[in-house]
């Protein structure tokens, strides 16, 4: 199986749950045909907080008993984070046995896409060691959280792009007590949701290496 074909799925704008339902059922279909090709969803949701599969409710600044908003804890790894209208976020559905086995490199691998793209606006992204991400002047610009269930992922990262960040001043993002969160918005004058999307997948093309000929649905 060659890892050269990517079917990308533009979401638009998509409840969590929605999206959730369709990862897992992606993610069962390569489980069952480890041949299928490789799928990049990309979405925006309505305001929610998620929860990753060990996080703790210490990283919650609201009361869950009075909490009327949406939030879920799911499989991925890390803490508690933030998506809303404005976020550019990505689900990557992939088969690792058709890229590298090895989940550190994968998430490198993520962020350098990230990275990149930053970069098309003349903005430097960095890593910071020990913590998953890429920053901005040290403030976090995208959050990734990954689960891997017999090397085909699920959940993927974040990118604030336009997005309202008061939702964030409601947790401690994924458990930094120390580090604030940013947006593209706050670096550019002009940035356009769509095209920015545009930039992320080609960015996925080029760092994980498939043919520019993409699939789309």
């Amino acid at each position: 199986m060659s890892k050269s074909r990517l079917l990308i799925q533009n979401l638009g704008v998509m409840p969590y749950q929605h999206a959730w339902n369709l990862q897992k059922k992606m993610v069962q279909e390569r489980l069952d045909d480890p041949n299928l090709q490789d799928v990049l969803l990309v979405v925006e949701h309505p305001s929610v907080y998620t929860l990753g599969t060990g996080s703790t409710v210490d990283n919650l600044k609201f009361d869950l008993n009075e909490f009327s908003g949406e939030l879920f804890r799911t499989e991925r790894g890390g803490e508690v984070t933030y998506h809303c209208r404005g976020q550019v976020v990505v689900y990557p559905i992939l088969n690792l046995r058709h890229h590298q086995q090895d989940l550190h490199w994968y998430l490198r691998q993520l962020e350098e896409v990230v990275i990149r793209l930053l970069r098309l606006y003349g903005i430097e992204g960095k890593r910071i060691e020990g913590l998953t991400g890429v920053w901005v002047d040290g403030q976090k610009i995208s959050a990734m959280g990954i689960k891997v269930k017999r090397w085909v992922t699920m959940h993927g990262l974040a990118l604030n792009v336009s997005c309202d960040l008061s939702g964030f001043e409601r947790i401690i993002p994924c458990g930094i007590r120390d580090k604030s969160v940013t947006r593209l918005i706050d670096f550019v004058d002009d940035v356009e949701l769509e095209k920015v999307k545009k930039e992320m997948v080609m960015m996925f093309v080029q760092v994980f290496g498939y043919d520019a000929n993409l699939e789309n649905s």
